[in-house]
């Protein structure tokens, strides 16, 4: 898979989570991302959580290639619900499953 760098991805990672991140960079070590966001099952649907609790938000971090089980470009409901998450511009947009 090519990827398309400042694009939002949805990162599966090895312990099984799934990330949903801005890809800014790429190397043959990793990823380069920001504003990692955790997938998470809730009672009205899913809902995204910050992954790095004690994190500088405003740094980009690094996700290690050999973590990475799948990557794939997320569906338009998941970035417009990372881009209000991550930036407070809520996009218009129809009903979705994301909740948060």
């Amino acid at each position: 898979m090519t990827i398309t760098l400042d694009q939002i991805y949805t990162i599966k990672i090895a312990n099984g989570d799934e990330i949903v991140a801005k890809i800014v960079a790429e190397d043959s070590q990793g990823y380069t991302v920001t504003n990692p966001l955790t997938v998470i099952p809730g009672r009205d649907g899913i809902q995204m959580i910050m992954s790095l609790f004690t994190a500088d938000i405003k740094q980009p971090v690094s996700i290690n290639k050999t973590q990475v089980s799948i990557i794939a470009a997320s569906r338009q409901e998941v970035c417009d619900s990372y881009t209000e998450a991550t930036t407070g511009i809520k996009p218009v947009r129809k009903p979705s499953i994301i909740m948060g």
